[in-house]
C-alpha cells in the first residue's frame, strides 16, 4: 500500500537562502517579498523611496517574518552595485535576484485625429523613462549581480515583465516595447547564464490590483472590467505572483531558464 507523505517536497524550500527583491515598496513586488519572507527566505527589498518600503517591512516584522530593506534607484549601477554589496555583507551570501521595477505612461506618440488633440505627443523624455523604470532596471540588476552569480556558478533570476510583452496595445508604445525587450533580454541572457547554472526566467502578469496604492473606486472598476475581459473572471492578486517567483528561485524550476510565463488569467490568449 502505497503511504503518502504530507510534506512540502525538499526542491520547494528556500529556507535560509537569500535574495534581492528590487522594487518592493508596492504592487507586485511587494507581494513578491511578501512570499518570499513568509518561504524562509532572508530578503533585502529596494524601492526609489522608503514611502511604502518602510510600511511593508513593519507589516513583516510584526508577522514574525522580518526583511532588510533599502531605497535604491535601480536604474542605477552605483545603486544596484550598493545594493548587492549589501545582501552580501548581511546575509553572507546571495542566491536569487527579482527586477520588479516598472511603470508606464498612457499616450499617443502624436495626436491622434479622432482623440484628444491636447493628449500627444510622447516625448523623448518620456521615451527613455519608460525604457528606463521596465528594461534598463533588469539589466542593471543582473550586471550588479552577475559576477557573484558566475563565480559561485548558481544563481536564480525573476526578471517581472507584463501582458504588454505580447499584446501591445494603444497608447502604450513605450511600455509594451520595453516589456517585450525584457522578455528577449531574459532568453538571451538565459542562454549567456546557463553554462555557469544561473537560471533567468521572466513572469508577464496581468492585471493586478494593488489595495494600498489604488482607490477603492479603481479597484472595483478593475474587477468589473476583468469580470468581462479576462477568462477566469477576476483580476490577479498580488500573492499569486509571489507564489510563482518562489517556484521560479527554487530547487523545482532547476531545468527551467529563458522562460517567460504569463500570469494573466488566460488574458493573452483571449
Amino acid at each position: 500500500m502505497t503511504e503518502y507523505s504530507n510534506q512540502t517536497p525538499r526542491e520547494f524550500d528556500l529556507t535560509g537562502r537569500a535574495v534581492i527583491v528590487a522594487g518592493a515598496g508596492r504592487g507586485i513586488g511587494k507581494g513578491i517579498a511578501r512570499v518570499l519572507a513568509e518561504s524562509g527566505m532572508n530578503v533585502l527589498a529596494t524601492a526609489l523611496t522608503e514611502t511604502y518600503m518602510s510600511q511593508v517591512a513593519a507589516e513583516l516584522a510584526d508577522a514574525g517574518h522580518p526583511i532588510e530593506f533599502m531605497a535604491a534607484d535601480a536604474t542605477c549601477g552605483e545603486d544596484m552595485a550598493g545594493v548587492v554589496e549589501q545582501a552580501l555583507s548581511h546575509f553572507g551570501r546571495l542566491d536569487g535576484l527579482v527586477n520588479c521595477v516598472g511603470d508606464a505612461i498612457s499616450k499617443p506618440i502624436v495626436p491622434l485625429p479622432n482623440g484628444d488633440s491636447e493628449v500627444g505627443p510622447l516625448s523623448d523624455e518620456e521615451w527613455r523613462f519608460i525604457l528606463d523604470v521596465n528594461l534598463t532596471e533588469a539589466f542593471v540588476g543582473c550586471r550588479a549581480a552577475g559576477d557573484h552569480f558566475l563565480k559561485q556558478r548558481s544563481g536564480r533570476v525573476v526578471n517581472i515583465a507584463g501582458y504588454a510583452a505580447a499584446r501591445g496595445g494603444a497608447n502604450s508604445v513605450a511600455y509594451a516595447a520595453a516589456k517585450a525587450g525584457l522578455t528577449r533580454m531574459t532568453q538571451a541572457l538565459a542562454l549567456e547564464w546557463a553554462p555557469y547554472g544561473v537560471n533567468v526566467n521572466a513572469i508577464a502578469p496581468g492585471v493586478f490590483p494593488d489595495a494600498v496604492t489604488s482607490p477603492e473606486a479603481v479597484e472595483r472598476a478593475a474587477e468589473q472590467a476583468a469580470s468581462g475581459k479576462i477568462p477566469l473572471r477576476r483580476p490577479g492578486r498580488l500573492r499569486e505572483v509571489g507564489l510563482l517567483t518562489h517556484f521560479m528561485l527554487s530547487d523545482a524550476a532547476d531545468y527551467m531558464t529563458g522562460e517567460t510565463v504569463y500570469l494573466d488569467g488566460g488574458a493573452v490568449f483571449g
